[in-house]
């Protein structure tokens, strides 16, 4: 069987203005059987459509913030820094992505991303937004370590991939899902009750994770498998 050309949109150093890549995303594409194939961080409406059709599946990778003015807020004190060319790229691409019906997953920024497209929002800053003692969403490094809980919801595909409702998952962010974009669904919480997973029922495979399991899928068995479904969607 071919083996499936997934597309990771790129990370870009906004002070040297260059593209970039973390290795462990591309390693763990590749041991799940998958090409992956860093995207060009382009504006081209026709050169993204062309991208849409040449790669079987998409990862909406980590990074910066999404401007808070895509979800009709004012950029707050501790919202950090953000890409405008990364926004523009895969707001656009997800649009036709999903026409297309092609296998879709976010991780950490692609969760944000993803739901901030659809018409959601997010909290700019945990401490800063969210009532209660927050559990530690912004680990210190390694970030190999699994720090808190999710709780999984039985009728989603993440337990459908993972068969349980209990997982115990990394974490290096500061902002979150607020409010839900209408199409998705949650998939998982953690225990201070902030959305960790979302998917949108009907797809072959569209799943996002709040966590990072490409820092995860060597040693822990259940960050492989979602990868695995993610990658095997793209093969088919």
């Amino acid at each position: 069987m071919k083996k499936p050309l997934i597309g990771l949109t790129p990370l870009y150093d906004l002070e040297q203005q260059r593209l970039w890549m973390r290795p462990n995303y591309m390693q763990a594409v590749a041991a799940a059987g998958g090409i992956p194939l860093v995207l060009p961080l382009t504006n081209d409406k026709a050169d993204i459509r062309a991208l849409a059709r040449l790669c079987d599946g998409f990862l909406f990778t980590g990074g910066p913030d999404v401007h808070p003015s895509l979800f009709g807020e004012e950029t707050l004190q501790y919202c950090g820094a953000i890409s405008e060319k990364r926004d523009t790229l895969e707001i656009s691409l997800l649009e036709e992505v999903n026409r297309l019906d092609k296998p879709v997953f976010g991780i950490c920024r692609g969760i944000q991303l993803i739901n901030v497209a659809l018409g959601g929002s997010l909290y700019q800053d945990i401490p800063a937004q969210v009532k209660g003692e927050p559990i530690a969403h912004s680990q210190q490094s390694p970030y190999d370590v699994p720090v808190h809980t999710v709780s999984v919801e039985q009728d989603s595909p993440l337990f459908h991939i993972l068969q349980k409702e209990k997982l115990m998952v990394n974490s290096m962010h500061h902002q979150v899902v607020k409010e839900l974009a209408s199409s998705l669904r949650c998939a998982a919480k953690s225990r201070d009750g902030l959305i960790e997973c979302v998917y949108m029922p009907g797809k072959r495979f569209f799943l996002a994770v709040q966590w990072h399991p490409e820092y995860l899928w060597q040693v822990y068995q259940d960050e492989q498998k979602i990868i695995q479904a993610f990658v095997d969607a793209a093969k088919s």
